[in-house]
């Protein structure tokens, strides 16, 4: 940083600068934010935002007199009937908490990019994780769009910057990491410690495994038909005296519904422990269920009795797309198990080189004298 300015370089890369913007009642300085990719354009950013605050910001124009907070609601209205109710109350969680609370009482023609860059600063200041605040940017980003189309001229386009997100290696199981724990699921086994088998088995996610019923098992074909999705929502009912509620419903996307085949190995394992009731849960064998979040403790449970540690219900859907990869399955078929969207997805955050496979691929140089 240099003498005299509020200006150094983040560790993402960035360069931010930071200005006095005002005064709180009690004499505490207000600072202000702005970003930019290199030292020279967030210096001239700086001092673009501090020449408009001794200019003065333009008022509202005529017949724009709704503050920012309308317009959020407004365009979450308009989504209600087309969303799913999931989603809906997710995006109702971001604007109630987030934006509102920092952008709702401003009118639309002062949210510029600078606003936007600076409520993004404070997000990740507040301890959100980048992916948390991406997800909010989302929506912010969608608002303003709604917001620009009902004040054609008067609002002019805002640029959002999204914060980069750092991915963390994900937790694969190694080989013998994954016989130690298929050695102890499968000693002295009761219908979760097999239905977290089958997770392994399949890369189901976990709130898939939690809906799963064993009516949805079809032994002779050899599938398992994806049909429903088990999930904790926010209690939106006034007088449910409830904060949240269990949700079964349909898969986080079309995709998502899907029929997986099953390994011989697979069958095998399911002709052992299937009920007479093709009702019953799989987890519980009964008509009771098992929530996400009681699942995840039994896996934290399992692994840390067979001494692994770090291992969440995400690590074993990793460690499935992994071994997949190894034995050379074909992608597009990979991501549609998997229930992805597109390849993508499955390229980018699901397909792990394992140390045994570099290390196989690396013996192929000698071939060519390497």
């Amino acid at each position: 940083m240099r003498k005299g300015e509020n200006i150094f370089k983040r560790k993402d890369g960035r360069w931010e600068a930071r200005y006095i913007k005002g005064y709180e009642l009690s004499g505490k300085i207000k600072y202000g934010f702005c970003y930019g990719k290199t030292y020279k354009e967030a210096k001239e950013k700086v001092a673009k935002y501090k020449s408009a605050l001794l200019t003065g910001t333009p008022a509202p124009q005529t017949g724009t007199r709704h503050r920012f907070g309308f317009y959020c609601d407004e365009w979450l209205r308009l989504r209600k009937n087309k969303i799913r109710e999931s989603t809906y109350i997710k995006y109702d969680t971001v604007i109630e908490k987030h934006i509102k609370p920092k952008l709702g009482g401003c009118y639309p023609q002062g949210i510029t990019g600078g606003i936007a860059e600076e409520f993004s600063a404070e997000l990740i200041e507040d301890g959100l994780a980048v992916k948390t605040v991406h997800d909010i940017l989302t929506v912010l980003h969608s608002v303003l769009k709604y917001t620009a189309a009902q004040l054609p001229g008067a609002f002019p386009a805002v640029e959002i910057t999204y914060p980069k997100e750092i991915r963390r290696e994900m937790r694969v199981l190694n080989r013998q990491e994954q016989e130690r724990l298929v050695s102890y699921l499968l000693n002295s086994t009761d219908a979760c410690k097999f239905g977290v088998l089958l997770m392994l088995l399949t890369g189901m996610r976990i709130g898939e495994l939690c809906a799963l019923r064993w009516r949805n098992i079809n032994l002779k074909e050899q599938t398992i038909r994806i049909a429903a999705t088990l999930y904790r929502l926010r209690d939106t009912a006034m007088d449910s005296g409830s904060r949240t509620r269990i949700v079964v419903g349909a898969p986080k996307s079309d995709t998502s519904m899907r029929t997986v085949p099953l390994t011989d190995y697979a069958v095998k394992i399911c002709n052992r422990f299937a009920v007479g009731n093709e009702n019953a849960y799989i987890l519980t064998g009964a008509a009771e269920y098992m929530e996400p979040r009681t699942l995840q403790y039994r896996i934290e449970k399992y692994t840390r009795d067979c001494g692994l540690d770090g291992v969440h219900a995400h690590t074993l859907r990793h460690t499935f797309a992994t071994r997949a990869v190894e034995v050379g399955f074909e992608i597009k078929s990979l991501s549609e198990v998997l229930g992805h969207a597109n390849t993508t997805t499955t390229l980018e955050r699901y397909v792990h080189s394992s140390m045994e496979l570099k290390r196989s691929n690396m013996d192929k140089l000698a071939a060519v004298g390497l």
